[in-house]
């Protein structure tokens, strides 16, 4: 006789010989659930139990009494669905897929962007001139959208702009900072340096909003400091300019969300009209200082000479870096609405590994094994944050 434990969801035991002996108490011999023909052969774990997922009974002739069928669906124990799932699982599985594409998208779309951008500084040396832009494209990409009703356009008051005001202020110098670094030092470098903003958010957290943090959090800063400090002493094309700029990005963007945190509370706007606003409000105070820092007169001498240089492609790298930077940024923000903020700072974590290494391969940057190592050292750090902070 087969002994085969079934698993029951109120969490009783029961066994697949008790079961069947059940219902031969109240079974003929030949009825449907144990036909004398044909004969069939069922190969069932011996090791593994069974969860019961449906029990169902219906009549298999409606002219004959007490001919009842007992269909009875189950899986292994070691699955972990059902067989047949249900709407709720498929729905699940749905919008991990749909993150997963996020994250494929932001990463691709970053690598895109931070090649474009190196191309241009590297011919064209405007930091001002190339964040505006950025912020530019950005802009306008949205306002056609509204006007065209292709995205939904935001219900917006004072209020609304009056907390995103302080985010868009972080937001500029963060990225005219990062935009100025990478103008100076490899996109490696820079990168390598700005996974040190779990640090600059645990100090400021601290020392600034009072905040207190577990030690797992506190130990993890040791290998992000540590790291980035041997990166940044070991690297061959060091540029002080260009290591304080990926400095003042993280100092800014550690603020940027501090303040979209505190302002942004109780306001109902998805994560890709927040970008839009935010692009908005921001290419409005970058505007006047890039014309007082650098001004049309040194924009249109510089473009003659990278026109003269590179040719009309230099208009194509200038196009792609602006419009990819807001495509990364936009993506990477309507993932918010789809994950934790663990999740996401894990990702941006493995986004600056795709960027590090792409950006080695595709500009040939010369790295000492040191200098390697300090950057893995760096961005462990940066995983071990997250995976504390959680």
């Amino acid at each position: 006789m087969l002994n085969y434990p079934v698993k029951q969801p109120t969490g009783l035991s029961i066994h697949g010989s008790d079961f069947l002996q059940a219902r031969r108490k109240f079974l003929p011999r030949h009825s449907p659930v144990f036909p004398a023909e044909p004969r069939r052969t069922f190969v069932l774990s011996l090791s593994k139990p069974l969860h019961i997922s449906k029990v169902e009974s219906f009549s298999a002739d409606a002219g004959t009494e007490g001919s009842r069928r007992i269909v009875c669906k189950a899986y292994e124990a070691e699955r972990s669905e059902p067989i047949g799932e249900s709407p709720e699982a498929r729905s699940e599985a749905a919008r991990r897929v749909k993150i997963g594409i996020y994250f494929a998208t932001w990463w691709g779309l970053n690598v895109i962007f931070n090649i474009y951008n190196k191309k241009v500084l590297n011919a064209y040396p405007f930091p001002w001139l190339t964040s505006t832009l950025s912020l530019a494209a950005g802009s306008l990409i949205m306002l056609i959208s509204w006007a065209l009703r292709i995205a939904e356009a935001p219900k917006t008051d004072l209020d609304f702009w009056k907390s995103l005001f302080p985010v868009a202020v972080a937001h500029t110098i963060g990225h005219v900072a990062a935009t100025v670094s990478m103008s100076k030092v490899a996109v490696s470098f820079t990168h390598i340096i700005k996974s040190g903003e779990p640090a600059f958010s645990v100090l400021v957290s601290r020392f600034i909003l009072g905040e207190t943090f577990p030690p797992a959090v506190y130990l993890s800063l040791v290998p992000i400091i540590g790291g980035c400090g041997l990166a940044a002493l070991t690297e061959l094309n060091f540029n002080m300019t260009g290591f304080m700029g990926a400095m003042i990005s993280n100092l800014a963007f550690v603020f940027r969300n501090i303040f979209s945190k505190k302002g942004m509370k109780g306001k109902s706007v998805s994560g890709m009209n927040y970008y839009a606003c935010l692009s908005i409000l921001s290419l409005l105070i970058l505007t006047p200082f890039a014309i007082a820092v650098e001004g049309p007169q040194m924009w249109a001498t510089g473009f003659k000479e990278a026109l003269s240089q590179i040719g009309p492609q230099i208009v194509w790298w200038m196009a792609a870096q602006s419009i990819f930077y807001h495509l990364y940024n936009q993506v990477s923000y309507m993932s918010l609405d789809e994950i934790s903020p663990l999740t996401f700072s894990i990702g941006n974590t493995m986004k600056r590994i795709s960027v590090i290494v792409s950006s080695i391969i595709i500009f040939r940057t010369p790295v000492q094994p040191v200098n390697a190592l300090g950057a893995a050292i760096a961005i462990l750090g940066t995983f071990l944050y997250s995976q504390a902070k959680k």
